[in-house]
């Protein structure tokens, strides 16, 4: 009952449930053309960018920190993918230049927030607020259409599981690999729970955050072409809109505290499919998209109460009894 992963596992499972009830045929699976379909594979997804961009929002929080511009970042990548190849470039190309690009905005992130000290909050609401417009600048404010079957297989390919969700579990393989079988981990929980004390024991946390913000941005802009190529279009002004929200929103169900230090990529999951699975339970029911963002805070609200401090000591106190 302690374990913080108990709740959103919980949670989960009676969000399933409920389209159980809705839709009797929900968790059927079925292979046609040697790809696997079903509401299930729907939701993995649907929920790949989300998950993603929850992978570098982790990190980021971890270092007690956040980035507001991964929804930005995400349209930047999808607007210069776009346009290069409406231009007739090569898609490979293409997706480098954009992914480099993100890159770069990660280590203007970094930048303010280590080396001239802004608020983390503050320094990503700027690229936030002028990334829109930037890509709508890319795009000269025009949904920009492409034709590409290379393009297409990131979003939309199949190899059995759709793309998107091998390249997903493949970058939490990655992150988990990286941070749980290195010292690297360690050193962004470190950061995370005292900076000053990190930097007196020789962690170089100035190099930690800068590296967590380039990776934030890089799934940022892996999501953007995800999300650009499903559709093949690039659309500026909504692609990856309130994405973030969701992703914070992921990580503090997952059980990761906003005050930095430790942190949970399996929670971090768990949350990614809680938010992708609640969206899909608002259209099953019939209910306006327009509500999910209600939806989504109430089940926020209620995990975390049940993980809030006071509660887990009234709990504790109660089980000692």
């Amino acid at each position: 009952m302690r374990n913080r992963l108990l709740w959103p596992a919980l949670a989960l499972a009676a969000l399933l449930l409920l389209n159980v009830v809705f839709t009797p045929t929900f968790f059927a699976l079925r292979i046609q053309d040697g790809a696997l379909f079903g509401s299930l594979v729907d939701i993995l997804r649907n929920g790949a960018p989300t998950l993603l961009i929850a992978l570098g929002m982790t990190l980021v929080i971890a270092t007690r920190g956040i980035d507001l511009s991964v929804g930005a970042v995400a349209a930047i990548a999808g607007a210069v993918t776009c346009t290069h190849i409406a231009s007739g470039g090569n898609p490979w190309v293409a997706m480098g230049l954009a992914l480099a690009l993100c890159a770069v905005l990660g280590l203007w992130n970094g930048f303010l927030v280590s080396v001239l000290g802004i608020q983390p909050i503050i320094a990503t609401l700027v690229l936030m607020t002028a990334g829109r417009g930037v890509a709508m600048l890319i795009t000269e404010g025009q949904i920009i259409t492409v034709d590409s079957p290379v393009y297409r297989q990131v979003g939309a390919g199949f190899l059995v599981l759709p793309i998107a969700i091998l390249i997903s579990l493949a970058v939490l393989g990655l992150v988990a690999l990286a941070t749980r079988r290195t010292a690297l981990g360690m050193l962004i929980e470190s950061v995370g729970v005292n900076p000053e004390a990190s930097r007196l024991a020789g962690v170089r946390s100035r190099t930690i955050i800068w590296t967590v913000y380039v990776f934030a941005a890089l799934c940022a802009g892996v999501a953007g072409l995800m999300i650009s190529s499903n559709v093949s279009a690039a659309d500026a002004n909504n692609a990856g809109l309130w994405i973030e929200m969701d992703a914070i929103l992921a990580v503090v169900i997952g059980g990761t505290s906003l005050a930095g230090g430790r942190y949970s990529l399996t929670g971090t999951l768990l949350g990614a499919l809680i938010i992708q699975t609640l969206t899909t339970t608002v259209y099953t029911a019939g209910i306006a998209p327009e509500i999910t963002l209600v939806f989504k805070a109430v089940v926020v609200i209620a995990v975390c109460l049940v993980q809030a401090p006071v509660r887990i000591r009234v709990r504790r106190g109660v089980a000692l009894r």
